[in-house]
């Protein structure tokens, strides 16, 4: 599990969690298609590896504000001015 800079109550905390969790689901999918010669499951698994990395990605957005909607309300209008 990975140390923490952010408190429970902070959802960073558990999207550093699922994160983790992911890349390690993701590296098991790739590893696991040199573990047998059907193609079909082969291509299983690598399209499973690749839509979890996409997953993995929305989290990372969440946690960075990359995305607009990711980020606090307001944040998203660049031209937005607090009251």
């Amino acid at each position: 599990m990975a140390t923490h800079a952010y408190p429970p109550s902070d959802p960073r905390y558990h999207t550093a969690n699922i994160e983790a969790a992911l890349d390690d689901l993701i590296r098991h999918l790739r590893e696991d298609t040199h573990a047998f010669d059907e193609p079909k499951a082969q291509a299983l698994f690598e399209t499973s590896a690749e839509v979890l990395s996409g997953v993995r990605t929305a989290f990372r957005h969440y946690d960075s504000g990359a995305e607009a909607a990711m980020r606090a309300p307001g944040m998203a209008d660049p031209g937005y001015r607090a009251p």
